[in-house]
């Protein structure tokens, strides 16, 4: 398995990995699969395009014999209200079901602090989904703790999310 940064020109790979990841875990991100899908061609040149500039948001693909299997995002700080100034955030990361436990998590999670270290942050913060205890472990081990900051979940107002953080 190696985790390697989306490459420009990559949009067809970016779009089937977030669809996948929309429609396996609902209840993990702030989009929905239906609003996700429904996104014209031009939406995934561009978003692809913000992804792999430089000094700017990343998307991190984890692959096993070069297929995809897991993705997450490190995002600039203040991308959304509810986010910090001072802080990037570690953000819609998912490993396929098939391929969990094998350590892709916790890589794309190195990977991500790695991108932030790179530009020169002491912090890094991210939001789970109250409940989702895989994932909440995972951080937990990885030195996040709970800032105390909570908020719904866009795509399911009926959840809870909170933010975690941790030191570089």
């Amino acid at each position: 398995m190696k985790v390697r940064r989306l490459e420009p020109g990559e949009a067809p790979l970016f779009k089937a990995i977030r669809l996948r990841a929309l429609a396996d875990a609902p209840d993990a991100f702030a989009h929905t699969h239906a609003e996700i899908s429904a996104k014209p061609d031009s939406y995934w040149a561009e978003m692809t395009r913000g992804l792999t500039q430089p000094n700017s948001h990343v998307m991190l693909v984890a692959e096993d014999d070069g297929a995809p299997i897991g993705m997450a995002f490190g995002v600039m700080p203040k991308r959304r209200p509810e986010d910090r100034t001072d802080a990037p955030h570690l953000g819609g990361m998912w490993v396929d079901p098939a391929a969990r436990g094998r350590g892709a998590g916790r890589a794309l999670a190195e990977a991500v602090l790695d991108w932030a270290r790179e530009r020169g942050f002491g912090l890094i913060a991210l939001w789970v989904t109250e409940g989702n205890a895989p994932a909440i472990v995972l951080y937990e081990r990885m030195g996040f703790t709970r800032t105390g900051k909570t908020a719904r979940l866009p795509s399911n107002p009926a959840l809870e999310t909170f933010e975690m953080e941790r030191p570089l």
